[in-house]
């Protein structure tokens, strides 16, 4: 027998199954609004003071008044930058914890340490947050005019010149690799305990060279050391007269400091694309121009295509140049 009642009780099931979806969308939707809810937490793996930790906090400051939530700086020194990296891995893909570093610990520290974390398929890169470019500097003894001279020289005196470094496998040691490398030149390598050991040494007379991330500025000024190139493709907005390498023939030798923020994976896509646009506003205050300008870095920011982009090339150039050097840190 028919029941008239039926039809009638399939569209009340009808509507308040569309009902219960409208309402999760609703919520759904609510949540995505919402972020963050709480306070943020970027990660990074270097001591308080450096380039590094500076640049997080000055990120951190136009986030927190942009986003109207806190966000804290937390300190996780260690093996150049993969203790950090290893906890924003294992953090939750919640759009609450992110990581700010320099690209080479995504780029050079696979093939400079016995590790087990792979930073390039465990973390999503959300965008660059700035450059330091570094400086070819020799110790004021030195009697070449340029660049191009003080190559001849050193070709002509092959293992006579010493370069200092920050230490085995840091950007200014693969810079100076690089430099070896393109130029066929043959020095060697007095590595330090940081950017400011070694250039005090050259600045002493004890190492002939160094390529120094952006400290050596006030030394220079005032005639302590000498500047002959700058090791990037472009020209220095601090020493705007000084030619680059690539300029003076040295074509392969470009290498700038670049960092950058990541996230663990899992991170919804919306929540990463919105942190990208206010690291990109954040990168236009005059705030936070002056205090990359002390640290002799650039608010220059890249956005996620070309980080990505940067990233690939950068591993490419570094891994090759670490490999052909034999550089290992154990």
């Amino acid at each position: 027998m028919f029941n008239s009642t039926q039809p009638l009780l399939r569209r009340r099931l009808i509507q308040a199954a569309a009902a219960t979806l409208c309402t999760l969308a609703s919520v759904g939707a609510v949540q995505a609004q919402a972020w963050p809810a709480k306070p943020i937490r970027i990660v990074v793996g270097f001591a308080p003071g450096g380039t590094t930790d500076v640049m997080a906090r000055v990120m951190a400051q136009s986030l927190s008044e942009s986003l109207g939530q806190t966000v804290v700086v937390d300190n996780k020194p260690g093996a150049g930058g993969n203790v950090a990296a290893s906890e924003v891995i294992r953090a939750a893909g919640d759009g609450y914890t992110f990581l700010i570093a320099p690209t080479s610990f995504e780029t050079a520290n696979p093939f400079l340490f016995k590790q087990t974390i792979a930073p390039a398929k465990d973390l999503t890169p959300v965008a660059g947050v700035g450059r330091s470019q570094m400086y070819l500097v020799v110790k004021p003894q030195s009697t070449v005019k340029d660049a191009k001279e003080f190559v001849e020289q050193a070709r002509a005196n092959p293992g006579k010149l010493s370069y200092a470094s920050a230490g085995p496998g840091t950007p200014p040691h693969l810079a100076a690799e690089l430099f070896k490398k393109v130029t066929g030149i043959v020095a060697t390598h007095v590595p330090y305990r940081g950017a400011a050991p070694a250039l005090q040494d050259v600045m002493a007379g004890q190492a002939d060279y160094v390529f120094d991330p952006g400290i050596a500025f006030p030394h220079v000024r005032s005639g302590k050391v000498r500047m002959l190139a700058v090791a990037g493709a472009k020209r220095s907005s601090f020493f705007p007269d000084v030619p680059t390498l690539t300029e003076l023939g040295f074509k392969g030798s470009e290498l700038d400091i670049w960092f950058g923020m990541w996230a663990p994976n899992g991170v919804p896509a919306d929540i990463t694309a919105r942190m990208g646009k206010e690291i990109a506003k954040a990168l236009t205050q005059a705030n936070t121009k002056t205090r990359y300008e002390s640290l002799g870095a650039e608010p220059v920011g890249l956005e996620n295509a070309e980080f990505r982009a940067l990233l690939v090339n950068e591993t490419k150039q570094l891994s090759a140049v670490i490999k052909e050097a034999k550089i290992n840190i154990d």
